[in-house]
């Protein structure tokens, strides 16, 4: 079963993604931040990252998403650098700056506002995994 790691510090968001994801057959496991999540992805790495921007700081996805995807060569990262990231978030409802993917300064395959709808978080997460 492919694996799906959630790193959200909204428990709702990650239970309403959760259910979604599993019902569509996909193994799902939880982190509430984003330390959590790394943790859990050096010791078990997803086929895919849902990544929230807005946790324990505004821009804590951001450099999540940033240190996973490091070329530095010291980087403890670099065996994961390759796993998909979809950003999901609200921030586009607290700030008029608009995010998206940018493999310099947002590098994620996708970025998608809350709240998404199933069948377009299930659909991006096929895209992805099909790659």
């Amino acid at each position: 079963m492919t694996k799906i790691l959630i790193i959200d510090d909204d428990p709702d968001m990650r239970l309403a993604n959760r259910l979604i994801l599993e019902e569509a057959g996909y193994e799902v496991v939880e982190a509430a931040n984003s330390a959590e999540g790394l943790e859990m992805i050096k010791a078990d790495p997803p086929a895919l990252i849902i990544l929230d921007v807005m946790m324990d700081t505004t821009t804590e996805g951001f450099q999540t998403a940033l240190a996973l995807r490091s070329r530095a060569p010291n980087s403890e990262y670099e065996a994961y650098h390759d796993i998909p990231i979809i950003m999901l978030t609200a921030i586009h409802d607290t700030t008029s700056v608009r995010f998206g993917p940018d493999e310099d300064y947002l590098p994620v395959e996708a970025f998608i506002d809350k709240p998404i709808k199933p069948d377009k978080l299930i659909a991006t997460v096929k895209k992805l995994l099909d790659k």
